[in-house]
């Protein structure tokens, strides 16, 4: 690849510009919500360090050295360490991870856009649990406004991508990922003050583990992995555009630390609300668009707070969008000759196109179900929960089996001899067992 960041900051800023997004701010209150709070994020937080750290050590490192799309990356790798070309199949899944995901995941980034529009016009002052709720089903019954705000959605996150890796991703992030991190301490802090914090650090931080079980555990997993960002493809790709001198083991670490404060304190800027004003913190999806615009009628400086809030998940949405956007116009670009522009073009029409399907599941097909899943919501459910596993099993099962010790040292480049050691020994046992039982248990 001819492309790569000009900085570690500018990697590091793109990564976790990718991990911190809706999944953080938006999937993690409600799935930690539906799965009884404290329980579920002890889970997570064992999940994210104990899986997601070694197998995102494996895909940004396959990505530096096989220099390629995720499907070229594999192939390269194992090539060179004398294995099968096939495994370019599990960097397909991985595209086809993204895409799916980019299918229902734009929808709901319309959604936020489209709600940061009513926080700037009307705002929120007359909502109330009728109200709001009334609104929300307003939103997804309109087919056009959500397409529309589907389409400008893709069109802000293309239009990032179509530009290039320095001069848009890197330029880009460079500015959303602070303005994201100033907005998400500043609601924090005003939570703190406002009421309803104590409430919150209990509802998150005291675990009933009779909550446990298969499909808890499972949307753990597929909720550490949505949020880090873990095999979908963008990692992968951005592992490709990284320097050689940067550290994979040190970039990772920040990554995660950053990725899980971000989805912590978020449920701190969230909850708080929801308790103080006596609302509903398992709202499912719906807890951002239905519970919050009530607390936000309810609390002093309540306009503001709500743009604010919208204008945060906004950039986590975009910038999330950008990490899946761009592994998918790399893979165009190497495989099918076409320029960054044309590739950019095509898969924003593509995408918006299919969105429609996730549009229609909310309204025209919401009675067409299969296993009691909508259409949106089975593709949101396989690419989530079944795919994102099972690509990470992939990963954890090719560099801890296919490629040498030596090379994945020589990759990685620790200091300290034990840590390596132990990430090899994760990487090679304990992460493909403990993601297979789990998949295997939830599903």
């Amino acid at each position: 690849m001819t492309e790569h960041f000009s900085s570690r900051f500018g990697f590091l800023m793109a990564s976790v510009g990718f991990a911190v997004g809706l999944g953080n701010i938006w999937r993690f209150p409600y799935v930690t919500g539906e799965n009884g709070g404290g329980a579920f994020v002890a889970v997570y937080l064992v999940c994210a360090f104990g899986i997601g750290v070694p197998i995102l050590m494996a895909e940004i490192m396959l990505g530096r050295r096989g220099r390629a799309s995720p499907p070229g990356a594999m192939r390269n790798v194992a090539l060179v360490e004398g294995r099968s070309p096939h495994w370019q199949w599990a960097g397909g899944l991985m595209l086809l991870t993204a895409f799916l995901i980019l299918v229902t995941y734009s929808v709901v980034v319309g959604w936020v856009l489209w709600y940061l529009a009513k926080a700037l016009g009307t705002g929120f002052a007359s909502s109330s649990n009728g109200v709001a709720a009334e609104a929300f089903n307003q939103v997804l019954g309109n087919v056009p406004g959500m397409l529309f705000w589907t389409v400008l959605a893709l069109s802000i996150a293309g239009g990032i991508v179509y530009f290039g890796v320095r001069d848009g991703i890197e330029r880009s992030v460079r500015v959303l990922m602070p303005t994201l991190f100033a907005l998400l301490i500043a609601l924090g802090v005003y939570n703190l003050f406002n009421g309803g914090f104590t409430a919150a650090l209990d509802y998150l931080f005291t675990p009933d583990f009779s909550k446990v079980n298969g499909a808890m555990v499972l949307a753990a997993v597929g909720q550490a992995f949505f949020s880090i960002g873990v095999a979908m493809a963008g990692m992968m790709t951005f592992g490709a555009y990284l320097p050689r001198d940067q550290s994979i083991s040190h970039s990772v670490a920040l990554i995660i630390v950053a990725d899980t404060l971000v989805a912590l304190v978020a449920g701190l800027a969230i909850f708080p609300a929801v308790f103080h004003h006596g609302l509903d913190p398992a709202g499912g999806p719906g807890l951002i668009f239905q519970t919050l615009p009530v607390a936000f009628s309810q609390m002093p400086a309540g306009h503001l707070v709500s743009v604010l809030f919208f204008v945060l998940l906004s950039v986590g949405g975009i910038t999330s969008m950008v990490g899946l956007l761009e592994p998918l116009v790399a893979w165009l670009d190497e495989h099918r000759g076409f320029a960054r522009h044309r590739s950019t073009l095509s898969l924003v029409g593509g995408i918006g196109t299919l969105s429609v399907i996730s549009i229609l599941s909310y309204n025209v097909l919401a009675d067409w179900t299969v296993a009691s899943r909508t259409v949106g919501e089975l593709m949101d459910y396989i690419s989530n929960q079944v795919m994102l596993p099972f690509g990470g099993f992939l990963i954890a099962l090719f560099v801890g089996w296919f490629v040498s010790k030596a090379s994945a040292r020589d990759e990685l480049n620790m200091r300290s001899g034990v840590r390596f050691e132990a990430w090899h020994l994760l990487i090679r046992y304990v992460v493909p067992l403990a993601v297979a039982v789990i998949l295997i248990t939830g599903v």
